[in-house]
């Protein structure tokens, strides 16, 4: 009974892992990138290559910036105006004439640039008691006040972070659901994997490089698979928490909304927090002073810290507010210690109170899994844990092809080519991918009209262009030998992670001597680095690929003594 049920759990294991594994390939990859994702985006975008700053002056240096360059973004206004404004109450208020109603902003301990915003009320909205704001965003200099251009893609927070969580598909949230779909299939390999491998203990230590590759692919699945079991499985649990109440059940925007609302309104009141303006223009004391406090607060209660978060609701009103957010780098648990003021004033009006175990859980283990914390060891072991989940999946696949290519190509299969092409595309291809939109990073001019665009265009179009050329390549597989795309990607890798070094130095002239010894500046050094080890991993790898299996030899050996 016992071997029937390990048998129904194999099932389970394969397929699952078959069916969703390219999208776990995704989200573990790229997660693993997200982690460096600042330092990514430093890389990508020269002018902001300078140490990180805190929290600069509100009154002298972010008001006039807010109130003289923030505007409402125009796309958001040309697709959400329409659906907000009342037209039975008079025409739209033109863009730039909207009333300004929160301002925001936001910095971290890896961040050199700040970001701020606001949101413009829409004057008759349609229904009052949703939320009708047209925001607005700029990306400031802090040393300065200078705004830097907004429109230069930041590739690591921008375009790989939401990769790992969404896919970038936006459409009816479809990215969300395959991946929490993906996340689910995860736990559910997890438990059956652990079901399957009875001596697992015994497989954390064992890996036969020099054994077939069927052998040496199971071997380091198992492996990868049990040194990073809690990772994967707290990672893969803690994405659903996450997202379970934005996306997967989103009781209180749907069923439960009414409540929602008017818990929302009760809790503005007990804290003391208007949650409407109050319709009389009043001017705004010092937002220093209200810091200047806060950090007076933080530090009576053990925490001293800088300003990560900061936002003024109800601008110019009566019932104006500045909420003071701490920067919690310095622990895991995602808190912020919020202290409230009266914007008129400056008089402290509400300070966050202790939260509940169930709220500290919940904070802690989000916390845990978007790592906003200082610890760079321990970033790094994200990093690697990341990895060993991209390497587990990607020696799932080359065993499920391995096991079967031979038996396909005696039946004259086909399912066998088309698993190992997608392996490569999912594996190599969505690394070059990515390298090569680092690549056209450098390569493509600095002031070139919607120059995002056509790196996330150039991202879309190396990956599918590896997904041709490993279709292309794949006939081998079915007479169950290797495909040549593999070896092939893995030096077309190589070169191109060589050349993104290569051309960062020639176009910004942080070479690596600088970045380490003379000027150091780790971020940019540390991607430079990791471009270099991936190039000879994937050199090494092309490699060791380009000498024939054991099964290919004994095929050469057998078809020369048939001729003989």
């Amino acid at each position: 009974m016992f071997n029937g049920f390990r048998i129904a759990m194999t099932w389970v294991h394969t397929w699952f892992g078959l069916v969703l594994g390219f999208v776990l390939m995704v989200c573990f990859f790229f997660g693993a990138l997200s982690v460096f994702d600042r330092e990514i985006d430093r890389w990508a975008i020269p002018e902001t290559r300078f140490e990180p700053q805190p929290m600069p002056s509100f009154d002298r240096l972010l008001l006039p910036v807010l109130e003289q360059q923030l505007s409402p973004d125009e796309q958001e206004y040309a697709a959400n105006m329409p659906k907000l404004h009342d037209a039975g109450k008079g025409p739209m208020t033109p863009r730039l004439e909207l009333p300004v109603d929160e301002y925001w902003a936001y910095t971290t301990h890896r961040d050199p640039v700040l970001a701020a915003g606001g949101g413009f009320r829409v004057p008759h909205p349609k229904d009052p008691t949703l939320e009708n704001h047209i925001h607005g965003r700029v990306t400031i200099d802090p040393r300065s006040g200078t705004v830097l251009r907004d429109d230069a893609l930041k590739i690591g927070s921008d375009w790989f972070y939401p990769l790992h969580y969404k896919l970038q598909w936006e459409w009816k949230d479809l990215g969300y659901w395959i991946v929490g779909l993906a996340a689910f299939s995860m736990l559910a390999a997890l438990v059956t994997g652990v079901i399957i491998h009875r001596k697992i203990f015994r497989e954390f230590f064992t890996f036969r490089p020099w054994k077939q590759t069927q052998r040496s692919a199971l071997d380091l699945h198992n492996m990868t698979g049990v040194v990073a079991l809690p990772f994967h499985f707290f990672f893969s649990f803690t994405g659903l928490v996450i997202f379970a109440s934005f996306f997967y059940f989103p009781l209180s925007h749907t069923l439960l909304k009414p409540l929602h609302d008017q818990h929302a309104v009760l809790e503005a009141q007990r804290a003391g927090l208007p949650y409407e303006r109050a319709g009389v223009a009043v001017p705004m004391a010092s937002v220093d002073a209200m810091v200047r406090e806060a950090k007076r607060r933080w530090a009576a209660r053990d925490m001293a810290g800088e300003v990560g978060f900061l936002t003024v609701t109800h601008v110019g009103d009566a019932n104006s507010f500045v909420s003071i957010y701490r920067a919690g780098s310095d622990r895991v648990s995602l808190v912020g210690e919020g202290i409230h003021f009266k914007a008129s004033t400056g008089e402290v009006q509400y300070e966050d109170p202790p939260r509940a175990a169930v709220s500290e859980i919940n904070e802690f283990l989000t916390g845990l899994h978007l790592q906003h914390f200082e610890h760079w060891l321990l970033r790094w072991l994200y990093v690697l844990g990341g990895l060993l989940g991209a390497v587990c999946i990607a020696t799932g696949f080359v065993f499920f092809v391995e096991k079967r290519k031979r038996q396909h190509a005696k039946m004259g299969g086909q399912g066998s080519r088309v698993v190992d092409a997608l392996a490569v595309t999912t594996v190599t291809g969505m690394v070059i991918a990515a390298v090569g939109m680092l690549v056209a990073n450098r390569l493509l001019p600095i002031d070139l009209p919607g120059k995002g665009d056509w790196e996330k265009w150039v991202f879309w179009a190396v990956w599918a262009l590896t997904m041709a050329h490993a279709f292309w390549r794949s006939a081998p597989v079915a007479q169950g030998r290797l495909n040549p795309a593999w070896c092939e990607q893995c030096w077309a890798l190589g070169v191109l992670a060589i050349a993104a070094v290569l051309l960062n130095w020639v176009t910004t002239g942080d070479h690596l001597i600088k970045t380490v010894f003379t000027d150091t500046y780790w971020a940019v050094a540390g991607v430079d680095l990791s471009l270099l080890g991936c190039a000879l991993i994937a050199f090494w790898v092309g490699r060791k690929l380009m000498r024939p299996t054991t099964y290919e030899k004994n095929a050469v050996n057998r078809a020369l003594a048939l001729h003989e």
